[in-house]
């Protein structure tokens, strides 16, 4: 792969998750208000923390390293030099964080700080420094060559969708690997943005009233969407994979993402004793049900591959809007919206949402591919 498209696509990457970290930073996006009191140079000063949580310290410190290291690859170019790249994604990056922190002043249900905003620049730093270790070792020519050999030329955007999978996964699911659960959001959307349109009143009050609560699903619906859940991020990987043994790599290497992506979901919600509960005895078949047919796909050819993954991306979708939501379910949201999650909030709920239909929206290009 040529360079420049290298560093174009380090650049999308970025921009991609700078924009999560905008929404993540200023989530929950309600009740703004000028800060009482404050003229508009005294919000520049961003006030200390009375509150300095292990959890708060390492996630702030953390959290900007992958988008200094994607900067600095989409910023570092042969005759620059090393400390520019470096110097360029750090200002960035402690750019960013300076507006978010400034931004959030306005939410009354965040707390911006400066150790926040400092913590964000080291990490920055760190990121940074890391992005230009990797180039120095040689490690990017080198995953760039190992992509070549294992995908298309035009594979960059199926590796995002698999790599952006499994942390769609942590966010809450009502079924195992069941992602896209945004009909009812959605609903409720739509409901508040026309309550106050007088030519669209029958509309808000037909969208005000909820839906019947769905009934449980029944074992074998539930191991299908398991089935689709797994088959599906298979399927992206076979429409940039020539046929072969690599196939069987990626559906042995979806397992395993998926596999841990649900354990590391369900530790986060109800601990470490509870890690392994979502493998139940329905969860477990449709497992074994998604791995059988991704097996039995390996021969198909790349677009046949991405019809395939379209219908089991539509069954994904369709079973997971009939689950209902339980009450471990809603706690689980309920952890994730208003504790110690909210710092990834944005980007576990987007990704999960909305990752069926960016697939959808792939496959549907490789089904127009020559190859």
């Amino acid at each position: 792969m040529p360079e420049h498209q290298q560093r174009s696509a380090a650049a999308l990457l970025a921009l991609v998750y700078g924009v999560l970290v905008l929404y993540a930073s200023l989530y929950p996006f309600e009740a703004w208000r000028w800060p009482p009191g404050q003229p508009l140079w005294a919000l520049l000063a961003l006030p200390r923390s009375a509150y300095h949580l292990p959890f708060d310290l390492v996630s702030n410190l953390l959290g900007y390293m992958p988008l200094a290291a994607l900067l600095t690859l989409a910023l570092r170019r042969p005759g620059t030099r090393v400390r520019l790249a470096w110097l360029q994604a750090l200002l960035l990056c402690s750019a960013l964080s300076f507006v978010c922190e400034v931004m959030q002043q306005f939410v009354p249900a965040r707390v911006p700080s400066a150790e926040d905003w400092v913590l964000n620049t080291a990490g920055g730093a760190l990121g940074a420094g890391a992005g230009l270790a990797l180039q120095a070792l040689g490690l990017v020519s080198r995953w760039h060559a190992l992509r070549q050999r294992w995908f298309t030329g035009d594979g960059a955007i199926a590796l995002a969708l698999l790599v952006m999978w499994p942390v769609g996964l942590l966010f809450p699911a009502p079924v195992p690997l069941g992602l896209g659960q945004v009909a009812e959001r959605l609903r409720e959307w739509l409901a508040q943005g026309l309550e106050d349109v007088p030519w669209a009143l029958s509309l808000h009050t037909l969208l005000a009233v909820p839906p019947a609560p769905a009934s449980a699903l029944r074992p074998l619906a539930e191991a299908s969407i398991v089935a689709a859940g797994l088959l599906a991020p298979c399927m992206v990987a076979y429409s940039v994979v020539a046929p072969g043994w690599r196939r069987v790599v990626m559906a042995l290497g979806a397992l395993l993402l998926g596999a841990v992506g649900m354990t590391l979901s369900t530790l986060l919600n109800f601990g470490p004793t509870h890690a392994m509960a979502w493998l139940t005895g329905v969860s477990v078949p449709g497992l074994g049900l998604g791995m059988l047919l991704a097996l039995l796909m390996v021969p198909l050819p790349r677009r046949l591959a991405a019809g395939v993954g379209l219908v089991a991306l539509t069954g994904l979708v369709v079973g997971v809007a009939q689950a209902p939501a339980d009450p471990y379910f809603a706690q689980s949201l309920q952890a994730w919206e208003q504790g110690r999650f909210v710092r990834f909030h944005g980007l576990a709920q987007w990704v999960g949402w909305l990752w069926p239909y960016l697939a959808m929206g792939w496959l549907l290009s490789r089904l127009g591919a020559r190859s």
